[in-house]
């Protein structure tokens, strides 16, 4: 009797999409800053099959109020990364991780600024 087994670790995790380092310096300049500023106090990340989900929280124990997602597949469409808020509606969608995220500066000089 033959028997299969399957890999874990790292060698299991070859089918998903991930943040890579660049990526994720972007996105955690622009947490650091919104979490000085008061707007944002937690985050979660998901590497699924399809796409990589940077999901921010104003608590804890709450949905999140800002999804920031890489899809590979759209790579040659409308562009890899978007920006979707609490309901669902895409804010930003492009091929470059920090043009997308403007989006959400915007907002972080609307609460610094009064």
């Amino acid at each position: 009797m033959v028997m299969q087994f399957q890999p874990i670790g790292p060698a299991a995790r070859t089918d998903q999409v991930a943040f890579d380092r660049k990526e994720l310096g972007v996105i955690l300049t622009l947490y650091g800053r919104m979490v000085a500023a008061g707007e944002w106090r937690d985050y979660g990340i998901s590497h699924l099959s399809d796409v990589a989900v940077f999901s921010v929280f104003r608590r804890t124990a709450e949905h999140p109020i800002y999804r920031i997602e890489k899809r590979p597949r759209l790579r040659e469409r409308q562009g890899m990364y978007a920006v979707i808020g609490m309901d669902g509606q895409i804010l930003k969608r492009g091929h470059d991780l920090r043009t997308v995220l403007r989006v959400l500066e915007r907002k972080l000089i609307r609460a610094v600024d009064p």
